[in-house]
């Protein structure tokens, strides 16, 4: 039936406030905590365990804290807090454990060298990405292995026993890290073969090392390997941790990129057949991008464990930073009743400054990535 009348309106209607209600500060409280008597409940116990817990936390991490500059007598007054003074005094022995302290020019080269190649490598928009991969994969860990060993150049050798604290720590994550990235792939790749040999190991590695806790295999890396070894040779104690943490961490990101493999549909193996490439081209163009892509949060997940788990290397005698806390609590010359609790807190803070850091930039890409399913 055709239309008779059109109505077309000639006025603009004016914007009317939105229903009371439904917006500010009020509506936000009413709708995300009081929204039901449960939610109601819960909220206010929230609160009162808020009240409860926040005023002495404060009072100890600084309201009556003493805090750099002050002295033991401070931090040994009845009521005193977090003793500050003690880690200021003892920082460097936190972050270069007990490397000379006329060499530190040594680790903190490293350390520069580090985050300048780090930065603009996780920066996407970052210009020269080759150069700076080739620098940082490289070259970078073949100039940190001279400077901090020494031996070269007129510099003094300094064995890794002496090395420690926050600069053991970064270094077996970051090892352990960035060679457990292209071994768990090869692995997962290995586990998907149609040839039964590569198949076959690489499932009896991964489920030899899943079997296993890491504490076991540091202590077979650092006791019974050098039963093994022939008489008079010695393997370096850092570099059998290094070892022992980079196959540990390789098994289990193996599984992680083999559910991203398995995550994808058989339509993407066959297209990339059916445009002709081969399968490591295949693989590496089009099966590889997406398979980590979907995994993401399972890979950073992995690499924050690492970042933790290096703590245990201390119980095979590598001063860490939680070994060298640990040792420096023993100091008589800052004894104190907060002394021990200070030093693990500050280890804590350090490790959570790491572990969110790689949260929150895992989170980033991953949003950045989000290409293909939006939240």
């Amino acid at each position: 039936m055709a239309m008779d009348h059109v109505f077309i309106r000639q006025e603009m209607v004016e914007a009317r406030q939105p229903p009371r209600g439904t917006d500010g500060p009020i509506a936000w409280l009413r709708r995300s905590l009081f929204a039901s008597p449960s939610d109601a409940l819960l909220t206010i116990l929230g609160l009162l365990f808020l009240l409860w817990a926040i005023p002495p936390i404060y009072n100890f991490l600084i309201g009556h804290a003493v805090m750099p500059g002050g002295t033991v007598e401070e931090c040994r007054a009845e009521g005193a807090g977090a003793c500050w003074a003690y880690i200021y005094a003892r920082f460097n022995f936190f972050i270069y454990g007990f490397y000379p302290i006329d060499q530190y020019w040594r680790p903190n080269i490293v350390f520069i060298m580090g985050a300048a190649l780090i930065i603009p490598l996780l920066i996407p928009s970052a210009p020269f990405k080759r150069i700076n991969a080739l620098l940082f994969f490289v070259v970078f860990p073949v100039v940190t292995f001279y400077l901090l060993n020494g031996g070269v150049f007129g510099m003094r050798h300094v064995p890794t026993e002496q090395w420690g604290g926050l600069l053991v720590t970064l270094i077996i994550s970051l090892v352990g890290i960035i060679c457990s990235i292209p071994i768990g792939i090869l692995l997962a790749l290995g586990r998907q073969s149609k040839l039964p040999i590569i198949k076959t190991l690489s499932v009896m590695f991964i489920e030899l090392w899943r079997a296993v806790p890491l504490i076991t295999v540091l202590f077979m890396a650092s006791i019974m390997l050098p039963l093994f070894m022939p008489t008079g040779t010695t393997v370096d104690k850092l570099l059998r941790a290094l070892v022992g943490v980079t196959l540990f961490s390789s098994a289990y990101l193996a599984e992680t990129v083999r559910g991203g493999l398995q995550a994808l549909p058989r339509g993407q193996y066959e297209a990339g057949a059916s445009l002709g490439l081969g399968y490591w081209k295949r693989t590496y163009f089009i099966i590889l991008p997406q398979a980590l892509k979907h995994v993401i949060p399972g890979i950073v997940n992995n690499f924050i464990a690492l970042f933790k788990d290096t703590s245990l290397v201390s119980i095979v005698g590598i001063f860490d930073l939680l070994n060298t806390v640990q040792s420096a609590s023993s100091d008589i010359n800052w004894s104190s009743p907060t002394q021990a609790v200070t030093g693990y807190v500050f280890a804590a803070a350090v490790f959570w400054i790491f572990c969110f850091a790689m949260s929150r930039y895992s989170l980033w890409m991953e949003r950045r990535l989000d290409t293909g399913h939006k939240r």
